[in-house]
């Protein structure tokens, strides 16, 4: 299987500190890369380091606002002083703001965009900058079914993941002369600490995820660790602008009615 072998390679996933940004950077790692993680929580970063080392992954850890665009050039610059040059970028690190569009506050909306869009971009065009001059690399924006789809109360993120999936195109566009692939991942809904409140039998919302998914369940995080490993692989060295959403099927179907079985 050497087409998806990332021994020798190294591998920076922001906010891989927990969740879905945890479980692509296990995945990563166990095809052999060597990982890179950031986070702005001193805590949860030694954690997550901690977890990964138990598990036998090499792993190092900074700390920084992806949003700091100066900060994040220093910190990129010392993570290659540290231990050499970073083969793939995983842009996880995202937060989302619940409020209507009719109240929600100016500021909250700024946020949103900054982290979700803006440092996305901060950060591939450091790494990017850096891969064109080594003539490769891989880079993966970790979209959103409100990469495609509205919903009541996330108006910011919906906008924020939007824009990163155009975005996800559009650096794919320039940079795949110069053997750059630019790809993205949009998760549906899954099984993680955030989730767990909703994901009781007779909830309403995790009755409406169950039967609005053609798997009928929620993704477990794992499941996320191939598509992450087979586009930061040699798999997918002519895949180059593409969205794969890891769903369950949601966006293949209109639904079914309520009482269809």
């Amino acid at each position: 299987m050497k087409l998806f072998d990332l021994n020798g390679k190294r591998a920076l996933v922001t906010g891989g500190t927990h969740g879905l940004g945890m479980a692509m950077a296990e995945g990563l790692a166990s095809a052999g890369a060597e990982l890179v993680i950031t986070s702005t929580t001193p805590s949860k970063l030694e954690n997550a380091l901690t977890s990964y080392k138990e598990k036998g992954y090499k792993a190092t850890g900074y700390i920084f606002d992806i949003t700091d665009e100066h900060l994040a050039k220093l910190k990129v610059e010392e993570m290659i002083a540290d231990g050499g040059e970073i083969d793939i970028l995983v842009n996880n690190a995202g937060i989302i703001k619940r409020e209507l569009a009719t109240t929600m506050p100016i500021d909250d909306f700024r946020r949103v965009i900054e982290v979700d869009l803006v440092g996305a971009f901060i950060m591939s065009q450091l790494l990017g900058n850096r891969m064109i001059k080594n003539g490769s690399g891989k880079i993966i924006n970790i979209c959103s079914m409100m990469s495609e789809l509205g919903r009541n109360s996330v108006s910011a993120y919906a906008a924020a993941k939007g824009g990163l999936k155009m975005l996800t195109k559009n650096l794919a566009t320039e940079w795949a002369k110069h053997n750059v692939q630019v790809n993205g991942i949009g998760p549906g809904y899954f099984a993680t600490s955030q989730t767990a409140p909703i994901r009781v039998d007779g909830h309403p919302f995790n009755d409406f995820i169950i039967n609005r998914t053609p798997s009928a369940r929620w993704g477990n995080p794992e499941d996320l660790a191939g598509t992450a490993v087979f586009l930061a692989s040699k798999a997918s060295d002519f895949v180059n602008g593409q969205i794969i959403y890891v769903d369950g099927g949601i966006l293949a179907t209109i639904g079914k009615p309520v009482n269809e079985s």
